[in-house]
């Protein structure tokens, strides 16, 4: 009976520490506190989400150079910048590939792309790709967007920009708008997950 229980208990540690590694290999849940990361900027500057005292939250989008669908989201990402940094979210970019996989998407090209597409907001370089993994993005574009709290940095929504890719004109539901939009209005964002569309992470 003794040794029965023993096995049994073994079984339930196993159990959970798959359950906890599943969790923790998958990255960030809507709900979850997200750590702070300080990542070298384009301009070579450190930046962290500490250093946005007056933000209300951040639109958190990790995206690369060299990707079709990045490319095809650069304007929308600068236009959500535009619109929603003044109103407390501003958005931060980061690059989650390995040069050394995918050269395009070095930091010097970087700062290239940076500077030729007049981006408005850090685009960051995850050096040793340290912060995508933690996060759980999977893609380039992958969003998140994060409300600052007492707690922390709470995520409220991962997935896509909006739902077509290829066609700004053909958008039906832009989920990022409709998600910040709610979050400044003390609303539950009405979509909380999609699916992120684009080129893998090339790690």
């Amino acid at each position: 009976m003794k040794t029965l229980k023993i096995a049994s208990m073994f079984v339930l540690v196993c159990l959970m520490s798959a359950f906890t590694l599943i969790k923790s290999d998958s990255g960030y849940q809507v709900g979850d506190i997200a750590t702070d990361f300080n990542l070298k900027n384009v301009n070579n500057k450190k930046v962290a989400l500490a250093d946005f005292k007056e933000a209300k939250g951040f639109i958190v989008i990790f995206t690369c150079n060299h990707c079709p669908y990045a490319k095809a989201y650069e304007d929308r990402i600068i236009a959500l910048d535009k619109k929603y940094k003044k109103l407390g979210y501003p958005v931060i970019a980061i690059n989650p590939n390995n040069p050394e996989v995918q050269p395009a998407d070095s930091f010097e090209l970087m700062q290239e792309r940076a500077k030729e597409k007049g981006f408005t907001f850090p685009y960051l370089f995850d050096q040793g790709q340290k912060v995508y993994p933690l996060y759980g993005a999977t893609k380039t574009p992958h969003v998140y967007i994060l409300e600052k709290t007492k707690a922390g940095n709470v995520i409220k929504y991962i997935g896509a920009i909006d739902d077509n890719y290829s066609d700004e004109s053909a958008v039906k539901t832009k989920y990022v708008e409709n998600a910040v939009d709610a979050l400044l209005k003390n609303q539950e964002v009405p979509v909380k997950t999609t699916k992120a569309i684009g080129c893998s992470i090339k790690a």
